[in-house]
């Protein structure tokens, strides 16, 4: 079956059993023990990768079907059984790993596989023990529980029930009364969750710390960084980043705030007014789910042959969940079946700007996955997840000159608060980032301090935000919306640290648009091959953690808003 003509529903992974997996296993290690020449050596090492490509499609197959309908009750059973097997598999995998670390012909191994594959593993094997594979089954049990928790909420608003994703529209609604309620009926779910979402997370935070003690680290910190794979930067460097954000964009987020207080006619902005810009409300595209499809093919068709092909076999393939539909996950995401070489894109599509941003995004993370389809090494098909997001969030940049195609007369609207968002997300990425870091530290805080906790992170870098009488954010809930927190510990920093690279290739947009996307497509074509820092600067970017890396991006941002 050729690559271009594959469909979804032809992707079928085989359920593993752990006793067929550590029969592999010990096969490809009596190999690697009787290879007496590097052509062996390489053809047991091809063997681990068939193996680790097959359990990943299934682990990403199983997955996204839970996604697609949490309520199916096949579905579920199927992800718990890989949520029981999934750390008997990494068992097995960080063997092989320490094997490979451990080996005299490790300098020999480096010329075939790759400098970077040994960096990464270096870090997987600090991350696993035996004697935390029951708290991995329990970690992973909680965090489905909490994503069926959200996935659960049947909201009755205007005379119709919507989820979480549903409300959202009516969150943005040009009609102040109607984002008000909107906001009420929202966070009226979280308070009568309350006792379970603190639950959910406590158990989490205590585990995740016992997990780290267990395996030597002081706390949750040292691990979490080593799970996140962050071989070149450290938590320094991601405080002095904060820090920078905190000197140059947080004056500029106010002056935004400003700004949009005054096309609102409103003396101060509320919580509830944050979604809006001016009075027309967000520009909305023009079209439902199926039009969009085709205003997409035309703007890659447009932007480049590469994009554009891509995208029609995407649909071609229904590589594509857009619908938002009950018992369906939240969010959008993008995964990929490596022993098929195809990406798949996973969303909800309300009727706001905001499918446009999510499928732009998604799109980024689903090229980058095929530029990189033929490299050599699972290890490589995705980068880390910091380089990940550049992908992602430099196309929702590069398809600016596109907008008028979703947007028609909005599109330059759509533009400004577009950045305008951008902008504003930095410094509440950074309070996602700090609250964790404060969380982990005093893992035996209470569920009420560390509301507390959120609240000093919103003086810091929201400090604009006015609640009302909206009770469960105006006393630290907030943060309990973000399925990262309770899903992927310190992942969050990584979109903004995307962003601030994002930011620069609209820069370089604005100067050349046919340079800034051959450069764009060139790093995706990278993968994972070098670790983030390596990647930026690849791509002639400037690190985030370079003092002044914001300077540019600011300067630019204040002359395109009129700030």
């Amino acid at each position: 079956m050729s690559q271009t003509t594959i469909n979804f529903k032809d992707i079928e992974v085989e359920t593993p059993t752990i006793e067929q997996v550590t029969a592999e296993y010990q096969n490809i290690n009596t190999n690697l023990d009787q290879a007496t020449t590097l052509a062996a050596k390489q053809e047991a090492l091809q063997q681990w990768e068939n193996l680790r490509r097959r359990l990943d499609s299934w682990t990403a197959l199983t997955s996204l079907h839970f996604s697609q309908d949490t309520a199916n009750e096949a579905f579920k059973q199927a992800q718990e059984y890989s949520d029981e097997l999934q750390p008997k598999l990494t068992a097995l995998e960080i063997a092989l790993k320490r094997r490979l670390l451990d080996s005299k012909e490790q300098a020999e191994l480096e010329s075939i596989l790759g400098k970077q594959a040994f960096s990464l593993w270096s870090a997987d094997v600090t991350t696993f023990e035996s004697a935390i594979e029951d708290d991995l089954v329990q970690e992973s049990k909680l965090v489905n529980q909490y994503v069926q928790l959200l996935a659960s909420a049947k909201i009755e608003f205007q005379g119709e029930t919507v989820n979480l994703s549903g409300i959202r529209k009516y969150t943005q609604d040009s009609d102040r009364q109607t984002r008000y309620q909107a906001e009420k009926a929202r966070w009226n779910f979280f308070s009568q969750h309350q006792s379970q979402l603190d639950s959910i997370y406590d158990q989490l935070v205590k585990l995740r710390h016992g997990m780290a003690q267990k395996l030597g680290y002081d706390n949750y910190i040292g691990l979490g960084y080593k799970r996140m794979q962050r071989v070149d930067y450290n938590e320094t460097d991601v405080e002095s980043y904060r820090n920078e954000v905190v000197a140059q964009v947080v004056p500029l987020a106010q002056k935004i705030m400003a700004q949009k207080a005054a096309k609102l006619n409103l003396d101060r902005v509320m919580f509830w007014d944050e979604s809006v810009f001016d009075l027309q409300g967000n520009p909305k595209p023009q079209g439902d789910h199926d039009w969009m499809l085709q205003q997409a093919q035309q703007m890659f068709d447009a932007m480049h042959p590469e994009l554009g092909s891509f995208f029609k076999m995407m649909v071609g393939g229904n590589f594509l969940d857009l619908k938002t539909r009950p018992g369906k996950a939240g969010g959008g995401f993008c995964t990929s079946f490596p022993t098929a070489g195809v990406p798949y894109i996973f969303a909800n599509f309300n009727s706001t700007k905001g499918d446009v941003e999510v499928f732009t995004h998604e799109m980024g993370h689903a090229f980058q996955a095929w530029q990189s389809r033929d490299l050599p090494l699972i290890d490589y098909l995705w980068p880390t997840l910091e380089s990940c997001e550049i992908h992602s969030m430099s196309l929702e940049f590069l398809t600016w000159s596109q907008m008028d195609k979703f947007f028609a007369d909005d599109a330059d609207r759509f533009r400004e608060i577009h950045l305008a968002e951008s902008l504003l997300f930095l410094p509440y990425g950074c309070a996602v980032d700090h609250f964790q870091h404060l969380v982990y530290t005093n893992p035996q805080a209470t569920p009420q301090e560390r509301n507390q906790m959120w609240q000093q992170m919103e003086a810091r870098y929201l400090p604009w935000r006015q609640y009302g009488d909206l009770a469960y954010p105006a006393q630290g809930g907030l943060w309990q919306e973000k399925q990262h927190i309770y899903c992927s510990p310190f992942y969050y920093i990584d979109y903004t640290l995307a962003l601030c690279c994002a930011m620069q290739f609209w820069l370089k947009s604005e100067a050349n648009f046919e340079d800034a996307l051959t450069e764009y497509i060139a790093l995706c074509q990278r993968g994972g091959q070098a670790p983030f820092q390596e990647l930026v600067s690849s791509a002639n970017l400037v690190s985030p953690f370079k003092p002044g890396s914001l300077a540019d991006v600011v300067e630019k941002a204040q002359d395109f808003l009129g700030l």
